[in-house]
């Protein structure tokens, strides 16, 4: 049915003073003597249009004054001092009815209640703020790498390599529980694709093969996590976003990470101006300053050996204990960007015992040509690494760790065939979501969350 969408009716002021048909979801409603109003909000602004309504005119209205209707209005778009611009009703027409136990009767409900109906928080302005950011942060990252020449590559979503090599990956087979079975190579082998396949954990390894042939790639869609792990950071399915450069090193892609946040922050400064003062002054005050300070400094670049040090001098006590060759945890990662520098900072050269089997041995034999990106308030953000490009190292780091090499053929073949210095990152585009709109909690930044114990 056509209509005009009610950014539209915003926006435009030639609408003013002319004939228009708007359609959406009543928002909120109320009945007076000679007049009655209802707020509309389409999905396409945070902003709800006033319907004015003159009973004089006769128009049947009443079956549409309930909240969650769905109507087609039509009517004159007219100036108003207090609301920009409403639309005085000719005529109301209701499209989908709405009974009486629609559940988003109040004007304020929890998070934690509105959990309990994804099918529905879209609908509240939290909700619509959320996914209009959302939306808006990834358009800016393809922006932002189709502008630079980078090829968008599609990995595969079912793989027989577990990237991480965490052991943390969901298993996809056609055959379920059976005890027909004596060992699990028998299983696997009558299973559909003839040996053991499970849900990606990250696109990098493919990514890499892409990168060895396109130069600059990246990739953008779903990871998944099998990580018993019920945090108001984790979630089961996540978006990943994941670069892969050729004939570059870890400077180059901390170069580009710090490159590709400020440009995907500015463009939602610059596009969300309503969505930003709601989270700014609905969840975390100060928000928008925050990220104009983010975007306006140099992200900080300190070492973990200079992180370790740092967090051992100082006058706190941590949850979890600080030494070398510990991972750095949420509680460390917030101090050093929050109370130390007071921005994002890059932290490089992590231990070879605590990352990935394919980033770069650093010629001090302890450590890797790793970086993880903190920012105030979340911690992690971004996780990468130079790749280790030498054949001989790859493969004595993967039999030291006791991993399969058959499942990584491909991937070491990369290093015989015209190898080339070579890195990446990995942006979990939730948590950006999170740092961006001061949502506290994962759940609350994608559509239908993923969490142990829990799927709809």
């Amino acid at each position: 049915m056509k209509h005009t969408d009610i950014k539209t009716i915003f926006e435009d002021k030639g609408l003013v003073g002319g004939k228009v048909t708007v359609c959406g979801w009543v928002r909120t409603a109320r009945n007076s003597k000679n007049m009655a109003f209802m707020e509309l909000n389409d999905g396409t602004t945070l902003n709800h249009l006033q319907i004015v309504i003159d009973k004089a005119l006769g128009i049947d209205f009443e079956d549409a004054l309930k909240l969650g209707t769905a109507v087609r209005v039509t009517g004159t778009a007219v100036a108003s001092e207090q609301n920009g611009v409403e639309i005085n009703a000719e005529g109301i027409d209701v499209i989908g009815e709405c009974p009486a136990e629609y559940p988003l009767q109040k004007k304020r409900h929890t998070l934690e209640y509105l959990r309990t109906m994804p099918h529905l928080r879209g609908r509240t302005n939290t909700f619509n703020a959320v996914f209009r950011v959302r939306s808006v942060a990834a358009a800016a990252i393809h922006e932002f790498f189709q502008s630079q020449n980078y090829v968008y590559v599609n990995t595969p979503l079912i793989t027989g390599s577990d990237c991480e090599g965490a052991g943390e990956m969901f298993q996809v087979t056609t055959i379920g529980y059976s005890d027909k079975y004596k060992s699990a190579d028998e299983y696997y082998a009558d299973d559909f694709f003839g040996k053991r396949a499970g849900l990606s954990v990250s696109g990098q390894l493919e990514g890499e093969v892409a990168a060895m042939a396109f130069g600059k790639i990246y990739t953008f869609g779903p990871s998944f996590r099998a990580e018993n792990s019920n945090t108001p950071r984790h979630v089961a399915e996540f978006w990943h976003v994941e670069p892969e450069i050729a004939f570059a090193q870890l400077d180059e892609v901390i170069e580009i990470a710090e490159e590709m946040i400020k440009f995907v922050i500015g463009r939602i400064l610059e596009k969300c101006p309503s969505e930003m003062k709601f989270f700014d002054q609905r969840f975390e005050n100060g928000l928008i300053q925050k990220l104009e300070d983010l975007i306006s400094h140099d992200f900080a670049v300190c070492t973990y050996t200079e992180a370790i040090e740092l967090l051992k001098k100082a006058d706190i006590e941590f949850a979890y204990p600080v030494e070398w060759g510990l991972d750095l945890q949420t509680e460390h990662e917030r101090y050093i960007c929050e109370k130390v520098f007071g921005r994002a900072v890059f932290v490089t050269n992590y231990p070879r015992e605590i990352k990935s089997f394919y980033m770069k041995q650093n010629d001090d034999g302890k450590t890797v040509a790793a970086v993880d990106l903190l920012v105030p308030g979340v911690g992690e953000i971004i996780g990468g690494s130079e790749r280790e490009a030498n054949y001989d190292k790859l493969v004595a780091e993967m039999q030291r760790r006791g991993m399969d090499m058959a499942p990584y053929g491909d991937y070491l073949d990369l290093r015989r065939f015209g190898s080339v210095p070579h890195g990446g990152f990995g942006l979990g585009f939730e948590r950006l979501i999170m740092y961006v709109t001061g949502m506290s909690n994962i759940r609350d930044v994608i559509l239908y969350p993923r969490t142990v114990g829990g799927i709809r």
